[in-house]
């Protein structure tokens, strides 16, 4: 997706199942087949009893801003009897927090509950500690807390693959956009405090700042010989699929391939299309699958439902490992989950038990989205191809998350806001 990936967008749910959103159609195909539900080989990691516990009356000295501080932590049980066994989830969970240290060391905590430097035991210990014994790792330096009421609900997210190519031909012919020089962001916190943390994106006409160009507009060639055309897209419907998950890759006929991802968005407000075509009694199940026959079929009316969704995503090739989140750092599949930064410290993990078996265990929170606000709002990555498309696109998992922080830290915040030191049954 975060907001430098659009999970950041990214899960950016257009309705439950358009998590999953970027798979290459045939030439020819006049719709998608359903993607598969896919099930665990190994038994379901379980956190036993799923630890929803009461959460305190909101902190007398915590920010006003809405955060982790202000909704309140509740001290967990000891780590060692809530981490799940097994090693998979824990390695890929070790590898992101080695990826995230470098930030989570330097980055300014947006949620109130950590400082730099109480990451530099657990960062230091991370670079040569054994995957195989990741579970210890998180075990020994870290404890749990719940923020707020700790109930979670998380969706997902992929990489998708649709054709495209470098140059406008016969068949490949739909812009794909850089970013343009004349968008603008503006911190609306710089000029009034009751601002702060807002932000709105437009450009600059005479002596005016006014909204920038939205999806019709853009779509309709605002943009064209301005040479902007990162590349072409061979379906208008996939790259609108592919915009919603913020980052994906090109694959040219000839086989090769150009990874792309978010690098700004027009500042329109986000509609998703498919609880709209759901609530028109367009489409009954609201699945992705439904979206995209319904859009095939009814071209024109499909071209006016897609710019009922203002927002336009900006895209940069990517030649490194990625795609690349919040942090500007690769995410990695199955183990990176997109969280509010206001309730999550980015780089830190979270401990997840749901009522979906793939994605508990423990995860490490590297990216944002749009849609992925407020506490205990996850959004996972599973990575690329079609394993990871039929998870991502089904998951739609309810239960409870506990977030990991170094230890000692609720301590500190608990005689800081007066919550209480004793750990709930």
């Amino acid at each position: 997706m975060s907001l430098p990936s659009f999970r950041a967008l990214t899960s950016i749910m257009l309705f439950s199942a358009l998590a999953a959103c970027g798979r290459m159609i045939p030439p020819g195909s006049t719709g998608v087949p359903p993607a598969t539900r896919s099930q665990p080989a190994t038994p379901r990691p379980t956190l036993a009893p799923p630890p929803i516990l009461t959460p305190p009356p909101a902190a007398e000295g915590a920010t006003p801003t809405a955060n982790a501080a202000s909704a309140g932590l509740v001290k967990g049980p000891d780590i060692g009897t809530v981490l799940p066994h097994g090693s998979h989830r824990s390695a890929l969970a070790l590898r992101a927090f080695r990826i995230s240290c470098p930030s989570l060391l330097r980055r300014r905590d947006q949620s109130g509950l950590t400082q730099g430097s109480d990451w530099q035991q657990a960062c230091s210990a991370a670079g040569s500690w054994a995957e195989a014994d990741a579970r210890e790792f998180f075990r020994r330096y870290f404890e749990v807390a719940q923020v707020g009421d700790g109930k979670a609900f998380v969706t997902g997210y992929y990489e998708p693959e649709i054709a495209g190519c470098r140059a406008a031909r016969p068949g490949c012919s739909v812009p794909i956009y850089r970013r343009p020089a004349d968008l603008i962001e503006v911190d609306l916190g710089l000029f009034s405090d009751a601002l702060k943390g807002k932000r709105i994106r437009g450009k600059v006409q005479a002596q005016n700042f006014v909204p920038y160009d939205d999806r019709a507009a853009i779509t309709g060639g605002t943009l064209a010989g301005r040479g902007l055309e990162l590349a072409y897209a061979a379906d208008p419907i996939e790259l609108f699929f592919l915009e919603v998950q913020g980052s994906g890759r090109l694959r040219d006929r000839d086989g090769s391939l150009i990874r792309v991802g978010y690098d700004g968005q027009n500042g329109r407000d986000y509609t998703g299309i498919g609880k709209l075509m759901k609530d028109r009694g367009l489409i009954q199940a609201g699945s992705m699958q439904d979206i995209m026959a319904y859009l095939r079929a009814n071209p024109a009316e499909g071209t006016a439902i897609m710019n009922e969704n203002k927002s336009y995503i900006f895209f940069k090739e990517l030649t490194g490992d990625g795609p690349l989140g919040a942090l500007g750092l690769p995410v990695t599949p199955e183990a990176t989950v997109a969280a509010d930064p206001a309730y999550v410290p980015l780089g830190a993990p979270v401990l997840l038990s749901l009522d979906r078996s793939e994605p508990n265990g423990i995860w490490v929170a590297q990216d944002t989205g749009g849609a992925i606000k407020g506490s205990n709002r996850f959004d996972s990555f599973w990575g690329a191809g079609e394993r990871a498309r039929g998870i991502a696109g089904g998951m739609s998992a309810r239960g409870s998350a506990l977030i990991l922080l170094p230890i000692g830290t609720y301590a500190r915040l608990a005689s800081q806001y007066g919550w209480s030191q004793t750990t709930q049954p």
